[in-house]
């Protein structure tokens, strides 16, 4: 098999571990342990608790769909967003990109159905310490989505990227030497 489709099969693999991964979660939450009313919490650590909310806008409560045009506007653009990323992937040739593409994509298709079905996504993660909390109350898929940015993020700044020449090189399982003496 080609590797190059080897990786995209990979990081579609891996968006949908991710979406299924998100789905079930929220499911257990909801369906298998009550936790299911605005207001219901359940304590499991001293700084995690599920916590049950709905989430009308996008990352941070940004641009909240308060109706019936705003909830499917937000559905098309976060569909488009989610079509530009999927293009991405399979364009893209370092399976390190491709892996932070489709943990985005994956969080993005479970939120994209939460938002289509209910309209609003299921948010019940909590993490606090104390009355502090580093992010606000999120799920699987904005996890998912918020590694898979800083991945992208920290190999656009950290790493050295390879011309194609090499990547053709590497692809073909010839060293990286072979091709500077070529």
């Amino acid at each position: 098999m080609n590797p190059f489709l080897k990786m995209r099969l990979i990081g579609v693999a891996v968006a949908f571990a991710i979406y299924a991964a998100d789905q079930w979660s929220k499911w257990f939450v909801t369906e298998r342990l009550g936790v299911d009313r605005l207001g219901d919490v359940m304590y499991l650590l001293p700084f995690f608790d599920l916590r049950y909310t709905q989430n009308f806008g996008v990352s941070m409560g940004l641009f909240e769909a308060d109706s019936f045009e705003s909830r499917w506007m937000l559905v098309g653009v976060t569909a488009l967003i989610a079509l530009v990323v999927t293009i991405w992937m399979f364009r893209e040739k370092a399976f390190g990109d491709i892996l932070g593409l489709a943990m985005i994509l994956g969080g993005a298709l479970g939120n994209i159905k939460d938002r289509y079905e209910l309209g609003y996504v299921t948010d019940f993660a909590d993490l606090h310490f104390g009355d502090f909390r580093p992010f606000l109350i999120f799920n699987v898929a904005d996890a998912a989505i918020t590694i898979g940015v800083v991945i992208i993020l920290a190999r656009a700044f950290f790493m050295r990227d390879k011309d194609d020449e090499e990547v053709d090189d590497l692809m073909q399982g010839k060293p990286a030497d072979a091709a500077e003496s070529n």
